[in-house]
């Protein structure tokens, strides 16, 4: 009884040694799933945080051109020390009673408080401000681009992922398959009922085989490389993705119309939003310029005092009675300023000209891309069904090929033919899979809709 309890006492240690072991290798290898990868890299992506401070300096840029509206007031003072070590004696008449000075050091100070305050410069300030504005939400649609961006590689990678992890299933099943035929043809060897030649052909076979394998995991990890840094993700921790279930309803699900999808992205693509707020941009720098054209108002105030050393009066005196204010009003009259307002009206022009443009050019690409994707998407669906048909038949025609090499009713050439055209129609149906599943969804992101497979 007390040698099976401290059995159980070591079978329960053991276990849970094993358990803690699996847990923290659990934790570990974090897999991925495309949304996890997607949040990580719009957090911590280089290129979208450098956006988010250019999103940062627009704000300031709008504050500080809203200020100018506020009069500026500044205070100075200004003091001197006079050394005249040279000085003549002088003599000073008082009430009568003369009496002689020599003043080797003289000392004075001013000080003055001072304001201004545009008045009226054409509008430029207020134009300034609505410019800024637009720069600001610019800056903030590039941000939305750039993580539009950074989605679309995120999910093509992931796609290749997907792709090269069934590349290597399928590789290593042909393997083992490679590995029974050559076991049985060593056996036909030994009964001399296959010639030696045939088992070399084999096993070059099998060799090429396994150097597909293992291309076809470094592929799979030089995507996973890519993924990692594209997500800043740096450093020697395991990093794995999730392989999700892909089923033929979604790689066949009916893609949405060319027409619904660009409608809806010109509706919510930040390069197109960009782009009208680009000509908008643009105009508002035309009126800026035209400003110069018309004359400009400001007004200043100021008040100042000061006293010196050498009068017989105290300094607070001194400054009581030297106080001065003033207030004037400046008034700038444009005349004549070498064609510089011109040329820069005319440039602004060039500028909406060459926005509009590119907005024009923004909405071309975006429907090219809309067309691609959704030709691509159809197609490979087409291609995809073919696929699967072709698959099945090769399959079918290499089991019955292998079975009759082992009944030695077929040569060594017919099998290598017979495999060769199963794992062509395997390359196709994979092909035509995943492009089908990378297409639509990027038709369902232009729509609106988050990325997801």
């Amino acid at each position: 009884m007390t040698t099976v309890y401290i059995r159980m006492k070591k079978i329960g240690f053991f276990s849970l040694l094993c358990l803690s072991s699996f847990f923290h290798v659990g934790q570990a290898q974090k897999v991925w799933t495309l949304q996890e990868c997607i949040d990580y890299a719009l957090t911590n992506n280089i290129q979208v945080q450098k956006n988010k401070i250019a999103v940062q300096t627009a704000e300031q840029n709008l504050i500080a051109s809203k200020a100018a509206r506020v009069p500026t007031l500044s205070a100075s003072s200004n003091q001197n020390v006079a050394w005249r070590p040279f000085s003549q004696q002088t003599i000073n008449l008082t009430n009568g009673t003369m009496t002689t000075s020599q003043s080797l050091v003289n000392y004075n100070g001013s000080y003055a408080l001072s304001g201004n305050w545009t008045v009226w410069n054409g509008g430029r300030i207020g134009k300034n401000i609505e410019k800024n504005k637009y720069s600001q939400r610019i800056a903030e649609l590039e941000t939305e681009q750039t993580a539009n961006s950074i989605q679309e590689q995120i999910a093509q990678i992931y796609i290749q992922i997907l792709y090269e992890n069934e590349a290597v299933k399928i590789d290593s099943a042909n393997i083992k398959v490679a590995e029974m035929q050559l076991a049985r043809a060593k056996e036909r060897v030994n009964v001399g009922d296959l010639a030696k030649v045939d088992v070399a052909q084999l096993e070059a076979q099998l060799t090429q085989d396994k150097y597909a394998l293992v291309s076809a995991q470094a592929q799979l990890e030089t995507y996973k490389l890519q993924l990692r840094q594209l997500l800043e993700i740096h450093g020697d921790e395991p990093f794995d993705v999730a392989i999700p279930t892909v089923s033929d309803e979604s790689v066949l699900a009916a893609a949405p119309s060319k027409a619904s999808v660009y409608e809806a992205a010109l509706g919510n693509r930040p390069e197109v939003e960009s782009g009208k707020l680009g000509i908008v941009s643009a105009q508002l720098d035309k009126d800026i310029a035209k400003a110069s054209w018309y004359p400009s108002i400001s007004a200043n105030a100021g008040i100042g005092s000061s006293h010196s050393s050498g009068i017989h009066t105290g300094a607070f005196k001194q400054l009581k009675t030297n106080m001065s204010n003033t207030l004037g009003l400046t008034i700038s009259i444009p005349i004549s300023d070498q064609k510089q307002t011109k040329t820069a009206v005319q440039k602004a022009e060039l500028a909406i000209r060459n926005s509009e443009l590119n907005l024009e050019d923004t909405r071309k690409q975006l429907y090219s891309n809309v067309e691609n994707h959704w030709l691509n998407a159809t197609t490979a669906q087409q291609q995809y069904i073919a696929a699967k048909a072709n698959v099945k038949s090769m399959q079918e025609s290499y089991d019955l090929i292998s079975e009759q090499f082992r009944l030695g009713l077929k040569n060594i050439v017919e099998l290598t033919v017979g495999k060769n055209n199963l794992l062509q129609a395997e390359g196709q149906k994979l092909q035509s899979k995943y492009t089908a599943l990378y297409n639509l969804a990027m038709l369902r992101f232009y729509q609106g809709e988050r990325m997801r497979l």
